[in-house]
């Protein structure tokens, strides 16, 4: 099941890599969403390349997309696409980003692919078939103790206007793990954990296409997605916790609070 839907995705990711590398390092047009939220050539075209070969082979589909050629969900299948996550990092030539490209079927995210063209890090899952990176299967983490545990996280665009509360959380979690990490990919943060490089994740304020990939490569390959209140992950609640079981239930008792 899903398998062409696989094999399209795959070609789309690996076609908007190459626009990506092409550009990466030599951009010449860098714009402004918000005070710190950018938008490049480079996120207009890879998100081209990735939304024409899926209409192309699923005319029927919905798509979601974070630069605005897909803004639809009024369909049981919807694509759910970030052609650039890590958009500042692509724009200092910092080489943390990733396209990630997700499918959901009547609510149920059924397929996920995240890739970081630059240094060939490709992750995919399938509902119910596990997870791969670069076609070897991967697991989350064993690590059962929060003080032993790496972490990362993101910080939202409002971070200027609202510190105060985001800091606290993010003082919380510091002071009772071995380490936090803040590379700019909320996409590839995720994969880390399903590789267990990484024992858990918590963000707030995302969109659909930051995680939606990404939570689907934890679960399959055995980890726990929800969101800050211990409730199942959907895409469209803004705040997330991922994690190796453990990690991931000890993450929520600490921001719940």
């Amino acid at each position: 099941m899903f398998s062409k839907e696989l094999e399209i995705a795959r070609k789309a990711a690996l076609e908007a890599g190459k626009v990506l590398e092409g550009l990466f390092g030599r951009l010449k047009k860098i714009e402004k969403k918000g005070e710190i939220d950018l938008v490049t050539e480079a996120d207009l075209q890879s998100e081209k390349t990735i939304v024409d070969l899926i209409k192309t082979h699923f005319p029927q589909d919905s798509i979601l997309t974070e630069e605005g050629s897909g803004q639809s969900r009024d369909n049981d299948r919807v694509w759910i696409i970030d052609p650039l996550d890590g958009t500042t990092n692509f724009a200092h030539s910092f080489p943390f980003f990733a396209i990630s490209i997700g499918l959901e079927v009547q609510k149920d995210m059924v397929l996920g692919i995240v890739f970081n063209p630059h240094i060939h890090e490709f992750f995919e899952a399938v509902h119910n078939k596990g997870a791969l990176f670069n076609n070897k299967p991967i697991h989350v983490s064993n690590c059962t103790k929060l003080q032993d545990s790496l972490v990362a996280t993101g910080f939202p665009y409002d971070i200027h206007q609202h510190s105060q509360e985001i800091v606290a959380r993010f003082e919380k979690v510091m002071t009772q793990v071995q380490g936090v990490r803040r590379p700019g990919a909320a996409s590839i943060d995720l994969c880390y954990v399903a590789a267990g490089r990484l024992d858990g994740f918590w963000e707030e304020k995302l969109k659909p296409w930051d995680t939606a990939a990404g939570s689907l490569i934890v679960q399959e390959a055995g980890g726990k997605v929800g969101n800050f209140q211990g409730q199942p992950y959907s895409p469209y609640h803004p705040s997330i916790i991922a994690g190796n079981p453990v990690i991931y239930e000890a993450l929520v008792e600490l921001l719940r609070k």
